[in-house]
């Protein structure tokens, strides 16, 4: 999916001086800490934008005590702390910082978030396959970052208290839902596109209402 500008994330250390003190011993877990951030940033949060900034924590105290922060290693993610006083959890880095990408970018192309023991998932593979439209797969429980993905573009969507199954599908960045809202649509006669040579749903010629996420629309004009 897409990329964008950069989700900032800043650590805190336990280093910096203040008037006559300073910071002279290290701190082992801050060392560890900007290790699993950049780590995880070339890991599980490759190819999403991330602004990262060490600061000194003595130096700047009252910057993330304003947000809650006070025992380093810090870390915040845009201005919200997710770990402090500890060595970091890389998952709820990751969590954090998808979360906000989710956000601010769009979906690009058609993606299948699912699981292999799921047999809704496999018809919905098995109907994109027959239709000719080429997808992405995502398997949420293998990959965390898939998962953490999905939930985070979901929830806005359906509501934060509503169930959220798999699969989860979009077609050429419009969401559809699951294998029943799916298979409405390609099994309903599909005009081909010409200009991508196969069968394909583009956004706004093949659905009505925001998103396509309550009426599939007519595939033929």
């Amino acid at each position: 999916m897409a990329n964008d500008s950069g989700v900032k994330v800043t650590m805190y250390r336990w280093a910096g001086s203040w008037g006559p003190f300073q910071i002279k011993v290290p701190c082992g877990e801050c060392s560890l800490t900007q290790d699993v951030i950049r780590d995880t940033m070339a890991s599980e949060l490759e190819g999403i934008g991330v602004e990262l900034q060490i600061r000194e924590w003595l130096s700047e105290w009252w910057q993330p005590l304003l947000k809650g922060g006070w025992h380093a290693p810090i870390v915040m993610v845009e201005e919200k702390v997710i770990s402090q006083g500890r060595a970091l959890n890389r998952g709820v880095l990751t969590q954090a910082v998808i979360e906000h990408h989710a956000r601010r970018t769009p979906v690009e192309g058609s993606h299948l978030f699912g699981k292999e023991s799921c047999p809704h998932c496999k018809r919905g593979k098995k109907y994109l396959e027959e239709a000719g439209i080429n997808y992405t797969y995502h398997n949420v429980v293998r990959d965390p970052r898939d998962l953490y993905e999905m939930l985070a573009r979901i929830k806005p969507l359906i509501g934060a208290k509503t169930p959220i199954t798999v699969p989860q599908i979009w077609i050429d960045g419009e969401y559809v839902g699951g294998a029943d809202q799916l298979s409405e649509i390609v099994h309903q006669k599909v005009q081909p596109n010409t200009d991508r040579g196969q069968c394909s749903l583009s956004p706004g010629k093949y659905f009505e209402g925001k998103g396509g996420v309550e009426t599939p629309g007519r595939l033929t004009e």
